[in-house]
Order: C-alpha cells, then sequence, then structure tokens
C-alpha cells in the first residue's frame, strides 16, 4: 500500500496543484514555479507550470502524489509551460504551442529548424512582456514519438521527405493533439493571444477550441544546407505558411 504524505507537504503543495476538468478525466497542473532562463546570455524570469492528465480525478492532493508513485511516469513524457510577465491579464500576449525535438531542441541539430524556433520563440515573448511557451512533450517527429522518429530519420536519409517517412511507417502526417495544451491555455488566460508559428494546423486548433486569436506571428529561420528538404516539405506538403517567401527563396 502506497504511503500518503505527510500533512506538512500535502500543505505545501495545496495551492500550487490546480485540477483542470476535461470531460475525459482531468489535467492536473503544478505551478508557478520560479524559473529563470538562461536566454542569448541574459538571465530572464519565466514561471513554469506542469501539468499531468490522468483518467482519475481528485481533490485529494494526498491521493494525487499517490497516483504518481503508483505508476511507471518516466515510462511518459510530461508538457510543460513557460509563461512570462502579465500572461493572465495583459492586453497583448505571445504564445507558442511549441512540440518537443529532442535532437533539435537539446542536440542543437540542424536537420530541422526547431531549437532554433524553441530559443527565438522565447526571446520574442521576454521582448515582448507577456506571453507563453508551452512545451508539448509527447509531440517528438509530430506525435509518433522518438524511436519511430530516428527510424524516420532512417528513411530520410534513403531519399523519403519528412511526410513519406512517417507514411511509409504507418502513421498519419501529423499525429499532434492540442487539446490538454488549450485547456492549461484557457485557465491560465481568458485575453485574446497573439500565436508564433507557420503551422496552420495549430491556428485551427486554437480556433475550434473557441479561443480567440488575435494575430499570427511566422518564424522562419536557421535556414541550411542540412534543413533545405525539410523546410521545403514543410511548406510544399505540410501547408506550412510562408507568405512572404523568404524561406523559398533562401532554399532554391
Amino acid at each position: 500500500m502506497t504511503k500518503l504524505p505527510n500533512p506538512e507537504v500535502i500543505s505545501l503543495l495545496q495551492g500550487k496543484v490546480q485540477r483542470i476538468e476535461t470531460g475525459e478525466g482531468a489535467v492536473y497542473l503544478a505551478g508557478p514555479i520560479k524559473m529563470p532562463i538562461n536566454l542569448m546570455g541574459k538571465t530572464v524570469p519565466f514561471n513554469w507550470y506542469c501539468w499531468l492528465k490522468s483518467r482519475e480525478e481528485t481533490v485529494d492532493v494526498g491521493r494525487l502524489i499517490a497516483m504518481l508513485s503508483e505508476g511507471n511516469l518516466a515510462e511518459f513524457q510530461q508538457s510543460s509551460v513557460l509563461v512570462h510577465g502579465d500572461f493572465q491579464h495583459a492586453e497583448r500576449a505571445l504564445i507558442r504551442f511549441h512540440s518537443i525535438c529532442h535532437t533539435g531542441d537539446i542536440f542543437g541539430s540542424k536537420r530541422c529548424d526547431c531549437g532554433y524556433q524553441l530559443k527565438q520563440s522565447l526571446k520574442r515573448i521576454a521582448e515582448h512582456g507577456h506571453g507563453a511557451l508551452f512545451y508539448l512533450a509527447n509531440h517528438e517527429g509530430r506525435g509518433i514519438g522518438l524511436f519511430s522518429k530516428a527510424l524516420a530519420y532512417i528513411l530520410q536519409e534513403n531519399g523519403y521527405d519528412t511526410v513519406d517517412a512517417n507514411l511509409k511507417l504507418g502513421f498519419v502526417d501529423d499525429a499532434r493533439d492540442y487539446s490538454d495544451a488549450i485547456h492549461v491555455l484557457k485557465s491560465l488566460r481568458s485575453k485574446p493571444v497573439t500565436l508564433i508559428t507557420n503551422n496552420p494546423r495549430k491556428l485551427e486548433a486554437l480556433t475550434k477550441a473557441g479561443l480567440d486569436v488575435e494575430e499570427r506571428v511566422p518564424l522562419w529561420g536557421d535556414v541550411s544546407e542540412y534543413n533545405v528538404k525539410y523546410l521545403k516539405t514543410k511548406i510544399n506538403r505540410a501547408g506550412h505558411l510562408n507568405e512572404d517567401g523568404s524561406v523559398v527563396a533562401k532554399t532554391v
């Protein structure tokens, strides 16, 4: 039987864990937690939240902690959000739904532009003064997982583009789901947002959920010989928006 935490631990966590109803269990949001970020050589203050989705619903923090120890959560990745400024009340706020890229975000891979987009999004949010970056940890490889992404990379090294590689492995082109992140966003802010993205599917997911997106900000850059085909495929096959033609001009 799982031993429940002592009353002191529960009292410290009680006001820091929020339950968000989803209709299929609940999302538990922990935070805010002070998180100074090293951003382009400067220390920028953010607040960090992490969330966990569970089919079991409880208002008891002690039971929630017991749930954690009963499952092997190391096998699953939980997502989180970095919040800067007065995200709840500011009239204008930037947001980014950033899909995890183990190779780009951590290793600095040049096969994609993900690491660049992560850093640039945080930089833009900090410069703007108010915003949030949602880091979606179950979106690796557009939702197929890290091992499957490695297999897709092998196919890409043998002539397949990033879309066909996923399809040949039996996956859809893009398996990402944004519903949990949208629940968290709604719990943190009710005012309109400006979305940093080139991907119309992210914009569509927000608007379908009833969120007021007042503007979309494109984010292209870090174009190189290593990701030319990948970026062209994003535009030509995945429908990513590139109204000014800048990426095409740099990659042809």
